[in-house]
């Protein structure tokens, strides 16, 4: 139906109410059927305990572990192999397994990623539970 504003033609105006129902009902439906873009990632955390350990041991000294830019391995500022250090992790490991030692790993911004992996699942095939990454 058109109004006529006093002028010589009808009014030429789109009525946008039923646009934005229209949207506003799409918009929801959409939003209620889009499937969540979360996907669990599973982690360990450490759980509270109310009791003390007997006889508290002192934890032992910290692997400092380092990689530089060129993906060169450093075991206690000693160069390693990357072949070596499963069978060096395992021998610390098997030292005391309940106490184990923290393996502090310290990255160059410039080393390779793949390194990385490569140490993080040689740690991880050695039952290694400590494990920092640290900045020095």
């Amino acid at each position: 139906m058109a109004f006529s504003s006093g002028g010589e033609g009808p009014m030429a105006d789109i009525n946008i109410i039923p646009l934005c129902d229209v949207m506003l009902v799409l918009l929801i439906i959409f939003m209620v059927t889009a499937p969540k873009a979360s996907y669990p990632i599973d982690i360990d955390l450490p759980q509270r305990s109310t009791q003390q350990p007997d006889n508290p041991v002192e934890p032992p000294e910290p692997i400092r572990l380092r990689i530089d830019g060129s993906g060169q391995i450093f075991w206690n500022d000693s160069p390693t192999p990357i072949s070596a250090l499963r069978n060096m992790m395992e021998s610390e490991v098997q030292r005391d397994p309940t106490n184990q030692p923290t393996l502090e790993i310290d990255t160059n911004a410039d080393a390779d990623y793949g390194v990385l992996a490569k140490v993080l699942a040689e740690a991880k095939n050695a039952q290694m539970q400590k494990i920092g990454f640290v900045r020095q």
